[in-house]
């Protein structure tokens, strides 16, 4: 009897439940694409272009693919991946995204998948950005294209953490390569990238409490320089394009009147062909060819023509031989 009046009761349940259900479809916590503005993190003005963003929402936080332009050789996309760990919870029906601490082994297996093929060595030297310390490895292909896997974690300090908040967490993934950048170039993008996602409340801040404003301002005895010239370091270059190449101009040579030549890229005016065509009001020539200089010839003065004789030795034949003497 009691077996009967359980099996009752459920189908009556289930009756209800079937009644008060809409029958919409709805679709299960997925991938999705979004509009390139909506990226968690952009990369630096001159650096690689977003292709596209793909996000997957998770209950307790956001995950973002962003593949960036490539131009190499090497198998794979170039890609920006962030992870943001907030409160359980943040989106209902979507499964927690398990996270775990950066250790060496699982960077050296990330760095390996990176760039398959490309022998990637890890850089020992401490590295920060605007968001905290970050790694790095880089390697070359046998074709010569530059590769670069970078890591960072964004975290709060443990002491901000004990006064219950600044709880939230973001890690990234960078992963680059380049026939025509540097090792250099590539870690710019490290150094410029900006991100834009945040977390909801004060409780989450992943940055920590804002530093102190730097003890040396306003204190006598402690100068403060412009940037150019001054002791700041400068900052890394961004982009991807290289430096032009400097051009040198040779020095001029001074060389005397007599030795004059036209000036280097400069062509020499070219001697006149045919009759010169005179100017208004002058006076036309009568040869076509240019009278050539001729040193002046001294000549002796001469007489030239018929001599006439004096009126004294006309008339008598002595005189006029007289005369001739």
């Amino acid at each position: 009897m009691r077996l009967r009046k359980t099996i009752l009761l459920v189908a009556v349940a289930g009756t209800m439940a079937a009644c008060t259900s809409t029958g919409g479809v709805r679709q299960p916590s997925a991938p999705e694409t979004v509009a390139p503005e909506k990226a968690l993190v952009l990369p630096p003005p001159g650096g690689p272009s977003i292709v596209s963003v793909v996000e997957r929402k998770r209950g307790n936080g956001v995950e973002q693919t962003i593949s960036l332009f490539t131009s190499s050789s090497v198998p794979g996309q170039n890609s920006l991946k962030v992870q943001f760990f907030g409160a359980s919870g943040a989106n209902p029906g979507a499964g927690n995204a398990g996270f775990s601490m950066i250790n060496e082994s699982g960077i050296a297996r990330e760095v390996a998948r990176s760039a398959p093929g490309v022998p990637m060595a890890t850089s020992a030297t401490f590295l920060q950005n605007a968001y905290g310390p970050f790694g790095y490895a880089s390697g070359r292909s046998r074709a010569g294209d530059t590769c670069l896997y970078a890591w960072q974690q964004i975290r709060s300090s443990t002491a901000a953490n004990t006064q219950a908040r600044n709880f939230g967490m973001i890690q990234l993934r960078l992963r680059l390569c380049d026939a025509r950048a540097s090792e250099r170039q590539l870690l710019g993008i490290v150094y410029g990238y900006t991100v834009t996602g945040t977390f909801d409340g004060e409780l989450w801040n992943p940055y920590g409490n804002p530093p102190p404003a730097d003890v040396a301002l306003g204190r006598t005895g402690a100068p403060i320089y412009p940037d150019e010239g001054g002791y700041r370091a400068s900052p890394m270059p961004i982009g991807y394009e290289p430096a032009p190449a400097i051009v040198t101009r040779p020095r001029a040579v001074v060389r005397s009147a007599s030795t004059a030549q036209p000036a280097q890229g400069v062509a020499p005016v070219p001697a006149p062909i045919g009759p010169r065509v005179p100017l208004p009001g002058e006076a036309p020539q009568t040869s076509a060819r240019p009278a050539a200089a001729v040193a002046p010839i001294e000549q002796s003065v001469r007489a030239i023509g018929v001599t006439v004789p004096s009126p004294d030795c006309i008339g008598d034949a002595a005189m006029t031989v007289a005369c001739r003497r």
